[in-house]
Order: structure tokens, then C-alpha cells, then sequence
């Protein structure tokens, strides 16, 4: 059995961790409250974006447009958008194995794929495979709208130069405080919509045309990119606000465990302090006893 003073520390050392932990969740959900009301508020415009988007690219080839050129598949970039800390539980870890099973699902197609990271994490667990081209660290804790085009710029200058003929995103999307889940998109070629996406209820319920000044092509060669910047950003805030959320849950989970252990110290103590009270009141008794004889 340990001795008293050593279950003594160790009961104050959980219990400064428990106090850091607390801290770090109290931050963590005052966080929250902000990039999830950014993030809700942003959702909104990128799906009309989105929604604009693929009406004007409805009556457009696929190949009227350099961002909308589908050629054969054989250079893949994947974007990968992580947080730059960590202690936030296993979410960085899920977007690492999305994008990593993705990878396989590619290089067993006999393609070959390279990734853009975002975010620090991202590039520290891709950084050891050799496969990052570019990587955007140290933005995720404070960035802004011009990040996201700085992003988009790279990714869309590779495409365009021939370095990728198909370019994913793998982010982790905000569905509740408790549910964070990692998500995939094709971001390049930016395909038009398709009657299997437009929905047949939908097109029924449109009863004209629209006209559209200038042309829907000279629109969409302007739109394009900023179409990309939307949703990257929109993929930023997504990630921005699900770490906050995994870190309050991952901490309010380490305060808890620092509680049960606190506990079962506290028994442990007890048990070694009746142990020495005990045997102090033996030696007494015995002692008392050899006197006697």
C-alpha cells in the first residue's frame, strides 16, 4: 500500500488538472457561443450561393468554363481542414482517417493524390507520408475571409496549371454540440446541376425562364471563384466551431474522470491513514503489554 504523503500529492495533483481542465471547458463553451453563431449565420448564404450557383451552370457544358473542365481523373488533391491545437478529443483524428481512407480509395484506382492542409494538424499527421504540397498553418484560431481566397487562389492556380484534374475538401461539419462528424465535398471541377441534384419536383414548380444580364457566362467566369472562397470558408467556419464544441466535451470528460479519481484516491487514503492508526495502536498495546510482563 502507497504510503500517506505520496496519495496525498497525487490527490492534489488530480486535482489541479481537474481545475485546468474546468477552465479550459468554461473557455472552450464561451468560444462556442461565437463561432457557432458565425457559423449559423454564414450557412444561409453559402447555400444560396450554392443555389444560384447551379441555376446559371444548369444550361452550361461542363467544359464552357476552365473551373468547369472535366477531364480523366489522374492527379487527386485533397484539402484537409483541421484545427492548429489539439486537446479536443478524437475529432482532428477523424478528419485525418477520412482523408487518409479517401487516399487509399484513389492511389487503389491508380491515381495519384496529393493534399493541402489547413490547419496544424492536418499537416503534422500528412507532413510524414510526403504527400503535402502546400500547407496553411496557424490561421484556424483566428481567421478571416482572406484566408480562405489565399486557399482557394493555390488550389485553383494547381487545377488550372494541370498539377490536379480533381480537388476534394474533408472538414469536419458542426451538426450539434455533441456530434461532430467529418464531411466530403468535391470542390473541382465545379460540376452544373444535374436532374438527379435539381430534383424533378423542383424544376416542375419553375413556370419561365430567366434572362440574365450579361451573359450567364461571363457571370459564372466572375462567380466561379468566388463560389470557391465561399465554400472554403464555409468549411473554416464548420471546423472552427466543431472544436470548440469537441474540446468542451473532451475536457468536461477529463473533469469528470479527474472527479472519479479524486474519489478513489480519497478511499485509497483512508485506507492507508486506518492502516497507520492501526499499527500505531498496536505498538502502543504491545508495548503497554511488554511493560506488564
Amino acid at each position: 500500500m502507497p504510503g500517506l504523503k505520496d496519495v496525498k500529492d497525487k490527490i492534489k495533483g488530480v486535482k489541479k488538472t481537474a481545475q485546468i481542465t474546468k477552465a479550459m471547458n468554461m473557455v472552450a463553451s464561451a468560444k462556442l457561443r461565437g463561432a457557432q453563431e458565425k457559423m449559423e449565420r454564414f450557412r444561409p448564404y453559402a447555400g444560396k450561393f450554392a443555389e444560384a450557383m447551379r441555376d446559371l451552370s444548369g444550361g452550361m457544358e461542363g467544359n464552357d468554363l476552365p473551373l468547369m473542365e472535366v477531364r480523366e481523373v489522374k492527379t487527386v488533391e485533397i484539402v484537409v481542414v483541421t484545427s492548429d491545437r489539439g486537446l479536443c478529443g478524437s475529432f482532428n483524428a477523424n478528419i485525418i482517417k477520412t482523408a487518409e481512407r479517401l487516399k487509399k480509395q484513389y492511389e487503389a484506382a491508380g491515381k495519384t493524390v496529393s493534399f493541402v492542409t489547413v490547419g496544424k494538424k492536418g499537416t503534422q499527421a500528412f507532413r510524414k507520408r510526403g504527400k503535402v504540397r502546400a500547407h496553411f498553418n496557424d490561421i484556424m484560431g483566428s481567421f478571416q475571409m482572406f484566408n480562405a481566397r489565399e486557399i482557394s487562389h493555390n488550389i485553383t492556380e494547381a487545377f488550372l496549371n494541370g498539377e490536379s484534374d480533381q480537388v476534394d475538401i474533408v472538414y469536419g461539419k458542426f451538426h450539434s454540440i455533441a456530434s461532430q462528424k467529418p464531411e466530403r465535398e468535391e470542390l473541382l471541377p465545379i460540376k452544373p446541376l444535374t436532374s438527379e441534384e435539381g430534383g424533378t419536383e423542383v424544376k416542375s414548380e419553375i413556370s419561365g425562364s430567366y434572362s440574365y444580364e450579361p451573359d450567364p457566362g461571363e457571370i459564372m467566369e466572375v462567380l466561379l471563384p468566388l463560389f470557391l472562397n465561399v465554400q472554403i470558408y464555409h468549411a473554416m467556419l464548420e471546423v472552427g466551431a466543431s472544436e470548440h464544441a469537441a474540446r468542451m466535451t473532451a475536457m468536461d470528460n477529463a473533469t469528470n474522470a479527474c472527479k472519479d479519481m479524486i474519489k478513489q484516491l480519497t478511499q485509497l487514503y483512508n485506507k492507508a491513514r486506518q492502516a497507520a492508526v492501526t499499527g500505531e495502536l498496536m505498538d502502543i498495546v504491545g508495548g503497554a503489554e511488554a511493560l506488564k510482563g
